[in-house]
């Protein structure tokens, strides 16, 4: 079931967006060659904490730690350890949820440690302009498929392919909530956007083969032909005015947006 929310819901989705926004921010800052995983682990958990919300990844399914740490063909759901530490040329994918006064906000990002390839540079670029190309489509009257279309078209005319198995998905009180927002997709197909829906749009990009396998932790998915991977994702409300909000982007103007 779909889960509108009203002006003063999005409002509260808005301030958590806020404080997972300033916490993603530091722990960007904080990845280079030497650092752990766990060490981000431990610095995202820290500062959620100190903005009195809760890091709502952690224990949810099992899971054990407050942000997916995702190293170079690993998708999603790579679990921050001690003896993860990044090196020169890795691309590291940090996607992180928080939960404050009731309400969720859920993004990611991937990032390069220190010099990496050109192949590397690029499919994180394609990843976000597949972001936006995708959220674009995102607006009233719109169908699912024309934000998953849009994605798809661009990484495919880009040389890349979209992952299949995870998708984007409705948020509010739950981190996961109907609908689905798959990375692919035809125009016209699928449901229709309607105002008040809050959804994480989330591209997923491969620089070869889509289909995964899941690790023996039963949690990290990664590129059966070990291909980089790039993620990006932000939690966006529709709205009536044109395109939608985006919530975890605080200060975001879309008039300031050069097209892709």
């Amino acid at each position: 079931m779909i889960s509108l929310k009203n002006p003063s819901q999005i409002a509260k989705m808005r301030d958590a967006g806020k404080i997972l926004y300033e916490v993603e921010q530091q722990v960007r800052e904080a990845v280079k060659p030497g650092v752990t995983t766990m060490d981000l682990d431990v610095l995202a958990e820290q500062l959620i904490r100190k903005n009195h919300a809760i890091p709502s990844e952690k224990g949810y399914e099992g899971y054990p730690c407050s942000i997916c740490a995702s190293i170079n063909d690993e998708v999603v759901h790579g679990i921050p350890s001690d003896t993860r530490v990044l090196k020169e040329g890795d691309i590291l994918t940090v996607d992180c949820t928080l939960l404050l006064d009731g309400w969720q906000s859920d993004s990611a990002f991937t990032v390069g440690v220190g010099q990496i390839s050109d192949e590397a540079a690029k499919l994180i670029r394609v990843t976000e302009e597949c972001f936006w190309l995708g959220v674009r489509q995102a607006i009233v009257g719109n169908r699912l498929g024309d934000i998953g279309h849009a994605i798809e078209k661009h990484a495919r005319e880009n040389g890349f392919q979209p992952i299949r198995e995870f998708t984007g998905h409705g948020i509010g009180r739950e981190m996961h909530e109907d609908p689905s927002v798959f990375n692919f997709g035809e125009p016209g197909r699928g449901l229709r956007l309607r105002r008040g829906m809050t959804i994480a749009v989330e591209p997923m990009i491969a620089a070869g083969d889509w289909h995964l396998q899941i690790d023996e932790d039963g949690w990290c998915a990664r590129t059966v032909d070990h291909s980089l991977t790039s993620h990006y994702e932000h939690t966006i409300a529709i709205t009536e005015a044109g395109y939608p909000e985006i919530l975890t982007l605080p200060g975001f103007d879309w008039n300031k947006v050069e097209d892709v």
